[in-house]
């Protein structure tokens, strides 16, 4: 699998750029806001349809303009598919492939697949528990595309089963009953969204935490004094199967874990009107990063925070490889954050990859062994060098 072609119209600070790729290494060149890596965030937008920089769409239209198009060229096994975004502000968005319509923007996830390294990556680590969640199910998105449709289902529920509960634990608060009988209605819809996208998670889990052990010992090196691991804390605590999440244990049982939200619904029920939220759910839930016995997150230098987010990244790679679904590997100016022994490893991996796109304030910063095609970009010009 290979970009071949990116064209933008009006996306972040770009007007118009056109781009052609090859297998192999490119690497995008160019000083700090001179809009390298909106060019690689666009290649991940259509990849996942969301941005590695920010929640929302609106930014990723360039100021004045009223959409933005990104138009790009995958190659599947000797396959080419244009896929087309549409990106409009306050209204919905618009997805093509091979210029034919298609019912929603999430039908064309799959076409690409790419694992992206960043700066931002040490929140992974760092950060609160909703980064470490959305790295879960960018990846359950990426391996599986039918679960952005899950996703979707439970954001939409769960929004709706909190606007409930609020006014409910109002009423309540004002000597009424609520609406309670709707409220069952909304368990029922949470838990059976929720127990597809738990379960997938703790499978995930159980599969990626082998990865990210290598990974880490690979990463860390001689640094290593501590073996990394990775678990799931969910918020129904111990009321889930023990092997589930772990290597080797027994997959996951939707309708199982469904039964668990609902019971662990029931028992917070008071506590949930009370507050007016939603206190069950993935929503809720944690991965955990350890070193040793403790948890990453407070615990882990800069340089075990770095090599940990890395593992995690490479560990989403190489599980994708594994399963047959080789993604192109995107580094946005992530050379520059690493020492020599980090940014080694990564281009050990990176010069296996059937193609890999690498921004840099420099060429200095980009190993010699991934050299390959190059682009600079200057005056909000992008020009092929050589």
């Amino acid at each position: 699998m290979y970009v071949r072609q990116l064209q933008v119209v009006d996306f972040r600070s770009w007007e118009q750029a056109d781009l052609t790729f090859e297998p192999g290494p490119c690497v995008i060149v160019g000083a700090n806001g001179q809009g390298k890596t909106n060019l690689v965030e666009a290649i991940g937008y259509t990849a996942t349809l969301g941005s590695h920089r920010v929640a929302t769409d609106a930014p990723m239209i360039r100021h004045g303009a009223s959409r933005a198009v990104v138009r790009t060229a995958v190659v599947n096994d000797g396959r080419e598919l244009t896929i087309e975004l549409e990106i409009t502000s306050g209204k919905a968005n618009r997805a093509r492939v091979n210029r034919g319509p298609v019912p929603r923007p999430r039908d064309v996830l799959g076409i690409l697949r790419t694992v992206l390294f960043a700066p931002e990556d040490l929140a992974l680590v760092r950060g609160d528990p909703g980064e470490r969640r959305r790295f879960l199910d960018d990846l359950l998105v990426l391996r599986t595309p039918r679960y952005a449709g899950v996703r979707s289902d439970y954001e939409r529920v769960l929004r709706q089963r909190n606007a409930l509960l609020k006014s409910s634990g109002a009423a309540r608060r004002a000597g009424s009953k609520g609406d309670i009988a709707t409220l069952d209605v909304w368990d029922g819809h949470l838990a059976t969204h929720g127990g597809q996208l738990l379960a997938a998670r703790l499978d995930l889990v159980a599969d990626l935490a082998p990865y990210v052990v290598a990974a880490y010992a690979g990463v860390a090196g001689s640094d290593k004094t501590l073996n990394a691991s990775v678990g799931y804390r969910s918020s129904v605590g111990d009321s889930l199967e023990p092997g589930y999440g772990v290597p080797d244990g027994p997959r996951a049982d939707p309708e199982v874990v469904q039964d668990a939200l609902l019971a662990a619904m029931v028992a917070n029920r008071s506590q949930e009107l009370e507050r007016g939220v939603s206190l069950i759910g993935p929503h809720r839930d944690e991965l955990e990063l350890n070193l040793g016995e403790a948890p990453a997150k407070g615990y882990a230098s800069h340089g075990e925070s770095w090599s940990f987010a890395l593992a995690l990244r490479l560990a989403a790679y190489e599980l994708l490889r594994a399963e047959g679904a080789e993604p192109v590997l995107v580094l946005d100016d992530v050379f520059a954050e690493l020492d020599r022994r980090r940014r080694a490893r990564l281009a050990e991996v990176a010069a296996q990859a059937e193609q890999v796109l690498i921004t840099a304030a420099v060429e200095e910063d980009v190993p010699g062994e991934l050299a390959g095609t190059r682009f600079s970009v200057a005056d909000g010009e992008v020009r092929r060098a050589g």
